[in-house]
């Protein structure tokens, strides 16, 4: 990696993370797809490996993402028959997403391609570095969501 002047530091490092970020989504897409889903369709079922059950606004928090974000991809997953939608116990107002035994079925092999390209993407660095690197993410997730916290608090007033 070539050395750069400080005023052109932040530059280089969002188009690098940008780019980086875009690669690592297109590999993990194409592994995913393997199994019948899109990226980002693995998180939301991982919400529900994790809590089976959950109404689309609590993944929506979990996964920092829109509650219609959700609601989309619970419609594509329903249609696919890996999930359904069952209206809450108590509360009728309320959908819960629910996964059907095609949806519990895939989280071992869709956990297996997660760590496979994992493991391929991150074979050049040394247990340092992949230690430094996940450090470093953790950072800038923290110092970004900091950054989106007051306009959050500020759309959820409106």
């Amino acid at each position: 990696m070539k050395a750069f002047a400080l005023e052109n530091l932040m530059p280089e490092l969002l188009d690098l993370f940008g780019n980086t970020s875009k690669v690592v989504r297109a590999v993990t897409d194409a592994a995913l797809r393997d199994h019948g889903l899109r990226l980002g369709q693995d998180h939301l079922l991982a919400a529900l490996w994790r809590r089976d059950g959950q109404t689309p606004g609590e993944i929506a928090v979990a996964l920092r993402v829109t509650t219609p974000a959700i609601t989309k991809g619970a419609t594509v997953l329903e249609k696919s028959g890996l999930l359904e939608r069952r209206a809450d116990d108590r509360d009728n107002r309320l959908v819960r997403l629910w996964l059907s035994e095609k949806g519990r079925a895939l989280q071992r092999p869709v956990e297996e391609t997660r760590l496979q390209v994992e493991e391929r993407l991150t074979t050049a660095l040394s247990s340092a570095e992949m230690k430094a690197l996940v450090r470093s993410l953790e950072k800038l997730l923290v110092a970004g969501s900091d950054i989106l916290a007051p306009r959050h608090e500020i759309d959820d007033h409106e």
